[in-house]
């Protein structure tokens, strides 16, 4: 389960309901959730919640500003990172994502040299704990960590960094799915599925320009253009054995609806292959 997904259907000014997702993630079968933070609720109520449910937190997701040029402009990156680390800790993770999406100021190259040197300066405090840190493939065009080049070259920077695969953002780049999955597959930990429709035209209609140069919006998995059936193939040959998030970021159904049919979809997909759960 990837908070994230139902968060997306919260109004302006509404709490997120903790035992509300517990519940819907049991109902589902489901036995873990990517918090994506945790909707300002203290972790220690989260935990609680997730244990009474009988849940595990898989990852724990939260945003890190790393990409400056000097060390000192990097300082409240730092300290947000460690309290991340610290929540992850709270929460029972043993993992940590980080998304990023770049900056217009910066070519791809600037953001990767800011980044790699800011996770260099504080990693050891994940290391330190036993937390693992990722970094996924991320869609804007900015990012830069989009292809299984990319992401493969920070690792190659920083041994210890892992890789959470998403499949739909690694085809931003120009990549089939399955390749994105091959050609990082030592280094992948923990995956997101999506799915995209190719839009004609400019944002107007809710599409974001990729690094290929197409606009893209969210679709239900299975309804897109991604390879899904590709990415579990690559899953399956590399004998993958971690968590699949389903995540949903269009507006054709109620996230909590697209959740159902999502989960649902994959697990047909995942039986054509002969690939279990658990």
């Amino acid at each position: 389960m990837m908070s994230y997904t139902l968060a997306r259907g919260l109004k302006q000014g509404e709490a997120f309901e903790v035992p509300r997702l517990c519940r819907f993630t049991g109902e589902l079968g489901l036995r873990d959730v990517d918090w994506i933070t945790t909707y300002g609720h203290q972790p220690s109520y989260v935990r609680k919640v997730m244990d009474d449910h009988g849940l595990k937190t898989c990852c724990y997701t939260f945003f890190c500003d790393l990409n400056f040029p000097t060390s000192k402009e990097r300082s409240a990156g730092r300290d947000q990172f460690k309290l991340g680390v610290d929540t992850a800790l709270a929460l029972g993770a043993d993992g940590i994502m980080l998304p990023v999406a770049g900056k217009k100021m910066f070519t791809r190259e600037m953001s990767f040299r800011n980044t790699i040197d800011g996770l260099k300066e504080c990693i050891a405090c994940a290391d330190a704990n036993g937390v693992t840190t990722t970094i996924e493939n991320f869609p804007a065009a900015t990012s830069p960590f989009i292809s299984s080049a990319d992401v493969n070259r920070a690792v190659g920077e920083l041994p210890q960094l892992r890789i959470t695969y998403d499949n739909g953002n690694v085809t931003t780049a120009g990549e089939s799915a399955y390749d994105g999955f091959a050609n990082s597959a030592k280094w992948i930990v923990h995956a997101h599925f999506k799915d995209w429709e190719i839009c004609a035209g400019p944002p107007w209609d809710g599409a974001s320009p990729s690094l290929d140069g197409l606009y893209r919006k969210g679709a239900l998995v299975g309804e897109g253009v991604v390879d899904q059936l590709g990415s579990l193939r690559a899953m399956k040959e590399y004998e993958y054995a971690g968590c699949i998030n389903f995540e949903y970021e269009g507006n054709k159904y109620d996230p909590w609806q697209a959740t159902r049919l999502g989960v649902d979809n994959m697990r047909k997909m995942m039986a054509t292959l002969g690939i279990k759960e658990g």
